[in-house]
């Protein structure tokens, strides 16, 4: 299969680069598709992760724990609390269109904090970590915010692990333009909110998701089970439907589903007691 890449000169382990300073991404491309996805339902986010693969746990609300097998993690949407747990992820995502995407006051001992905002009002920041086994970089989008737009005040992060692209769509308040598409690339796995009012609406979420074509789709951000039953009535057919109760699931790139599939996983934030 032709896979088209996007070149990037130079990788660097900075949280914050220049365009000419960037590892090249693999996430231009699209798949080889097989059937097969394991389902975690009661795992201890302990375990070790299968080699070739990332387990996502979904934690709370926006947020997950994103693993890899050499012992990366990272957690998106952080909140400062994922559970009654000793753990330190080595990475953090944050956006602040609500308090329950990201704290002023993270553990100073988490290596990289990364926000999806600039330090001024719209003017963004752009984000290229390289942590080898790891590699997390943001796609900025615009926010709803007092009565107007801040331009770049949220970020759509891309977390690239063990050939996967892992897209985490943040809370998202306007379908991403052709520029924005295209900094995306190809997303094999997305965390997409599904509340339809607070984020962007259910029509258009459904339009997007279509757009990026992704092998697993796993719905966040949904209040109750009403808004997630839409969001799935209205996947149904050109999407399967995997509702199992899971808490985790594992993927790699060599069994993604070979069709389009929306993965329902249930929030549950971390304990020592999961398995």
């Amino acid at each position: 299969m032709i896979r088209f890449a996007l070149a990037f000169a130079v990788a660097l382990t900075a949280t914050s680069v220049t365009a000419q300073d960037r590892r090249m991404s693999h996430c231009i491309a699209i798949a080889d598709a097989a059937p097969g996805i394991e389902y975690l339902h009661k795992a201890s986010f302990r375990e070790d992760v299968p080699d070739f693969a990332a387990r996502i746990t979904y934690v709370t609300h926006a947020s997950f724990l994103i693993q890899t097998p050499g012992g990366l993690s990272a957690v998106t949407d952080f909140t400062g609390f994922i559970g009654n747990v000793d753990f330190i992820p080595d990475v953090v995502t944050m956006n602040h269109a609500h308090s329950t995407h990201w704290t002023p006051n993270p553990d100073p001992a988490i290596p990289h904090v990364l926000r999806g905002w600039g330090e001024e009002f719209g003017a963004g920041i752009e984000h290229r970590l390289d942590l080898g086994e790891m590699y997390v970089r943001n796609v900025p989008t615009d926010i709803r915010s007092y009565g107007g737009t801040e331009t770049n005040g949220n970020s759509i992060f891309v977390f690239e692990v063990e050939g996967l692209c892992i897209g985490h769509l943040g809370h998202l308040h306007h379908e991403p333009d052709e520029a924005q598409y295209a900094a995306l690339g190809r997303l094999d796995v997305v965390m997409a909110a599904v509340d339809g009012g607070m984020t962007i609406d259910l029509p258009s979420m459904l339009r997007v998701l279509n757009r990026l074509k992704s092998s697993v789709v796993i719905p966040m951000h949904w209040f109750a089970d009403r808004s997630l039953q839409a969001f799935i009535e209205g996947m149904r057919g050109e999407f399967d439907i995997v509702d199992e109760g899971a808490h985790s699931v594992t993927v790699s790139l060599r069994d993604l589903p070979s069709r389009p599939t929306v993965v329902v996983l249930r929030p549950d934030y971390l304990r020592e007691d999961m398995e």
